[in-house]
């Protein structure tokens, strides 16, 4: 059997379009406190969020399903253009952020061999940001597995986070 490496593969891609500053996106997706707010889709909440945000600092964040069942989330951030972009890898884990692989969670989850997740911050001009989400699975199976309808679900969150701090302005 062979693996499938990052470039052979359509990888998941999801793209919004904010009514907001590129700044104010960049700090809904990298503060804490807010990634607290978003992360995970409808109906799930993320009660722990831990982030050393820098090149070589590890996030660790607790998805709550609405039935309570916690599901940890461990990574490493490996490139962070401020403002434009961020690379970083992304496994299911522990609550100390040990890795733990899907199914011994009952999970399915094909991640691409040597693929990291990709979010890009592009200005568009008149206080718009385009955000790129480039995930590290295959579009089939992100599509299969409801991974591309919860990534949709955490922009949807995302855009209500970004809609508060740009009202606070």
């Amino acid at each position: 059997m062979t693996k499938n490496t990052v470039n052979e593969i359509e990888r998941m891609v999801v793209t919004r379009i904010f009514d907001a500053p590129r700044e104010l996106v960049w700090k809904a997706w990298t503060d804490p406190k807010y990634v607290m707010q978003w992360w995970g889709p409808k109906g799930f909440t993320s009660p722990v969020c831990k982030m050393d945000f820098r090149v070589g600092g590890k996030y660790l964040i607790c998805t709550r399903t609405p039935d309570g069942q916690e599901f940890w989330h461990g990574g490493e951030y490996h490139e962070i253009v401020p403002h434009e972009k961020i690379i970083s890898s992304m496994y299911f884990s522990d609550s100390e952020g040990n890795k733990v692989e899907p199914a011994q969670l009952g999970i399915e989850h094909e991640a691409i061999e040597g693929a990291n997740d990709v979010i890009l911050f592009e200005d568009l001009g008149n206080g718009q940001t385009k955000l790129t989400f480039i995930g590290n699975e295959p579009m089939e199976s992100a599509t299969n597995s409801g991974q591309l309808e919860g990534m949709n679900q955490v922009l949807d969150k995302v855009a209500e986070v970004v809609t508060k701090l740009a009202q606070a302005k």
